[in-house]
């Protein structure tokens, strides 16, 4: 019999499929370990969980002591609103670990089935890690590739292409697909193969800019090598990289999770399901995650980036700005510091220094339509919209299957979109957002054309429900000229607002963990 997805608790509904959890419709900041501990406690009713069941449930395969549940419990606590000494949701048995409160009532109320997205984008910074969040396709191969001299011209097949892949180019992404079909041609059942060939396709998607379609195919491969291999973590990592490049959060997450699970050595998966953790919202669990890597955290060449990220979101400027620079100086042909660098300078209003950035990053790598977007907003700044016009459209060349380059060519053509154009457009768009896949980020594309059409209320509305899915780029909001028509909107400020309490409140979190870097203990940061 399958388990419960869904819980009535009290005053609270959880729908553990989708990591959610509300209170009157309003959705709570429960995400990761908080999330893990709550479906934990769930699965148990009205059971005292004690510590051994907790460690073995919520935190392997990581070794974690009694002090360190106790502190979650507290943080799942606080984001509740419960009262440790009068509790009402979580109580501690003295020496035996935690009970709910009241048992959950299971509810059978049917998840809506999943369907793709129209389109996902991620704006400004966060487009970029489309990539990010899957982007382990180039050092994936120390996870499945031959550790030995190669015994078989497949064997040296494989570990050639699993070389030209690790590179992180286009054409050696290419090279390693030729490689990979080859071996399967002589054998259509190798599992490294499927694997590498599954992240080879996945990557020309969210690093080279090819059709979606792609990822399907990828998808295809790594269940296939999930057939006759179950408890393949590298399997697992490129079915959550396909499930990834789509926008398909929940089932990335979980993907990428089984992966560490079953290989806890996995630090690229480790670090591309704390990017999702990031978009979610849940900075600590993020920021945890990739400073918890369990073996050279260098291989991992995102990781440096997504730290950045998650500490410039947290308000810890100084920090995030010297990594950012460090990894741009240092790596000038990873695709993730090209575009990371100038576009925290443009974060921070420093658009001279932005644009100097922008145009060595044009030069270094294949372009990515990040980068045209960004070229696009800061011409918008100067007051050059032809400019911008054209470098949206150059985003649309690029990628003419993504919908936020398609968007912004015709909200900044010389003649405005048809007012029929925008309806449909924000209809698809709601569409798809009501299916449950896409990223908080996505709603700002919504929120766009929703300006466009008039509808100032709705478009608000729609950033305030970013946020509250854990969208927090407060300077973005502040910054970007594409939703500065927004700026004096009641709803819109609020949103802002909220994103600078919950940074607040993490921040607090991570100085207080007894795995905070030393480095932000003595750093100010920005509020």
């Amino acid at each position: 019999m399958e388990r419960p997805q869904h819980y009535q608790w009290l005053d609270l509904h959880i729908d553990l499929a989708r990591q959610r959890v509300s209170r009157d419709g309003a959705p709570l900041d429960v995400h990761g370990l908080n999330f893990q501990l709550l479906a934990c406690l769930l699965r148990h009713g009205h059971a005292v969980v004690d510590f051994d069941t907790l460690l073995a449930e919520v935190w392997a395969p990581a070794v974690v002591n009694e002090e360190t549940i106790t502190q979650r419990v507290k943080l799942l606590r606080q984001t509740l609103g419960d009262n440790g000494r009068a509790p009402r949701y979580i109580r501690s048995v003295r020496g035996r670990g935690y009970q709910l409160c009241e048992p959950p009532k299971a509810l059978e109320t049917p998840l809506p089935k999943p369907r793709r997205a129209s389109g996902r984008w991620l704006i400004a910074l966060a487009l970029v890690i489309v990539a990010l969040g899957g982007a382990g396709a180039w050092w994936w191969q120390r996870a499945h590739a031959p550790t030995t001299a190669p015994t078989s011209a497949r064997q040296e097949l494989l570990q050639r292409a699993a070389y030209y892949a690790g590179i992180g180019q286009r054409d050696n992404n290419e090279r390693a697909i030729e490689l990979y079909q080859q071996v399967l041609a002589q054998a259509p059942d190798d599992i490294a193969a499927q694997v590498g060939l599954s992240r080879a396709y996945s990557a020309r998607v969210c690093l080279y800019n090819f059709d979606y379609t792609w990822t399907t195919s990828a998808q295809r491969l790594a269940e296939s090598a999930l057939k006759r291999d179950a408890r393949s973590a590298p399997a697992w990592s490129a079915l959550a990289y396909a499930h990834d490049c789509r926008g398909e959060m929940q089932a990335a997450i979980d993907a990428y999770q089984r992966a560490v699970v079953l290989d806890p050595g996995d630090d690229a998966s480790r670090a591309s399901a704390a990017y999702l953790y990031q978009e979610r919202g849940a900075l600590v669990d993020a920021l945890h995650a990739n400073l918890d890597m369990r073996g050279d955290a260098s291989k991992v060449r995102f990781r440096q980036v997504q730290i950045a990220r998650e500490l410039d979101l947290l308000g810890f400027t100084a920090a995030a700005e010297e990594r950012f620079r460090h990894s741009f100086q240092l790596n000038p042909d990873n695709v993730f510091s090209n575009i990371a660098w100038p576009q925290h300078l443009f974060l921070q209003g420093r658009y001279g220094e932005a644009q100097q950035a922008l145009d060595e990053a044009m030069t270094r790598h294949t372009p990515h339509v990040a980068l045209y977007v960004l070229e696009g907003e800061l011409a918008l700044l100067r007051g050059d919209r032809t400019a911008a016009h054209t470098a949206f459209a150059q985003a649309v060349q690029l990628r003419p299957q993504m919908s936020l380059p398609a968007t912004l060519a015709a909200l900044h053509a010389d003649t405005p979109p048809a007012p029929a154009w925008l309806d449909e457009r924000i209809a698809s768009m709601t569409r798809a957002m009501a299916s449950g896949t896409g990223y908080p980020s996505d709603r700002l594309e919504l929120a766009m054309l929703q300006q466009a059409r008039g509808q100032r209320d709705q478009a608000a509305a729609t950033v305030a429900k970013a946020v509250a899915d854990g969208y927090s780029d407060r300077a973005y909001l502040q910054i970007s000229p594409l939703l500065q028509p927004l700026a004096d909107h009641p709803t819109y400020a609020a949103a802002i607002d909220t994103i600078s309490r919950r940074a607040a409140t993490q921040r607090a979190q991570v100085l207080a963990a007894d795995w905070c870097p030393p480095e932000l203990r003595n750093a100010t940061a920005v509020p």
